[in-house]
Formats: structure tokens, sequence, C-alpha cells
């Protein structure tokens, strides 16, 4: 049972999900993203049930949609964040889709023999940072420091960030040097505004 939905028995680590589920979450009063389950979020009036019938079409519609891209590029979407609110009473998607801080991917070439040898897929997230925060005994809570990041782990989290962008994109990252970012800022913003 995962935030309300049955599983069938005998997933293993990895193995695609018969079908995809949707597994709430909402802030907490402290600490973390808080599990609920989808009767939990209409019972606490977190949002309508024609409110949530709608978060359900425009998740599933999402990744079935970044699924596709992913697979095109050679990749594997297994799970994602959606964020959602709502703006001038429209259920507006929002923050960070897709991306790294939000998704896990799976290298597509050899899955299935990884899969059948039981060995851990090749992913690309942001977890290799979380378990190297993790290692340095740090969990994010809020009375803890966060480590200083040795700069070598600073340019490989850019690198993996960079090489996922170029996988789903399927272009190269154009690296620009800015070395006035306050003028860069400026120069987007009137770009947008005009």
């Amino acid at each position: 049972m995962l935030c309300g939905v049955s599983l069938r028995e005998g997933y293993v680590e990895g193995e695609k999900l018969d079908t995809p589920i949707i597994t709430p979450t909402t802030k907490a009063s402290e600490g973390h993203d808080e599990d609920i389950s989808i009767d939990e979020v209409i019972k606490r009036d977190i949002v309508s049930s024609a409110i949530w019938d709608q978060l359900k079409i425009y998740s599933l519609e999402s990744f079935a949609r970044g699924s596709a891209m992913a697979d095109a590029q050679g990749l594997i979407l297994v799970d994602t964040k959606y964020e959602f609110g709502l703006y001038d009473g429209q259920l507006t998607l929002m923050d960070e889709i897709h991306t790294p801080d939000s998704s896990r991917y799976y290298i597509k070439e050899g899955y299935t023999d990884r899969q059948s040898r039981q060995e851990k897929q090749i992913q690309l997230s942001k977890e290799f940072v979380r378990e190297w925060l993790i290692s340095k005994g740090f969990q994010g809570h809020e009375d803890q420091l966060m480590p200083e990041m040795p700069d070598a782990l600073v340019w490989q989290i850019s690198e993996r960030y960079i090489d996922l962008y170029e996988r789903i994109i399927g272009r190269a990252f154009n690296r620009e040097v800015h070395l006035n970012i306050n003028e860069r800022i400026q120069t987007n913003l009137q770009e947008y505004l005009s």
C-alpha cells in the first residue's frame, strides 16, 4: 500500500508498474512533505473532488507525455513530482517539470538486462546529491546546517544535470559565460517583458 494505492505483490526494485499511480503529498506543518491518500486529500478538503479529478488527468497526461519524450531520447521516466496550485481560480502546473530535481530517469539501453540480473539501474536524478548529504549526516532537519560541498562535487552535479539536459533535449548544452549575473537577469527580463 502506497499513499492509499494498493500494489500487487512481487514487484522488485526498478520494475515498471503495471499502470502509473499517483501518490499525493501535502506540505506538513514541519519537516518534509507528508504522504497522503487520495481519500484523505478529499476528506481534509485540501482540494475538491472536481479539482482532484482535474489533477489526476493533468498528472497522468503529463507523465505520459514526459515518458514519451524520455523514451525518444533513450531514457525511461521512472517517477516525477508535479506541483499544482490555483492561479486566478485555474488549476496550474508549475515548478521544475521533468527536471532532475523533480524526476528520476533510467537509461533505457540495458534496462531489461540489468533487471534480469537484479542489478541497480543506471539513473539520472539528484539522488546522488541526497546520498552525499546523508553520508555527511545531513537529514534536512530544521536545526541542521547543510555541509559545504567541495568544488569537485559541485562540478559533478553540474555535469550530471547537463548530461540529463542533453539527453532529454537531444542537443548540446550551450555553456554561456556571464560574468555579470545581474546584467544577464535584467536582459532576460527585458526580452521577456517586450
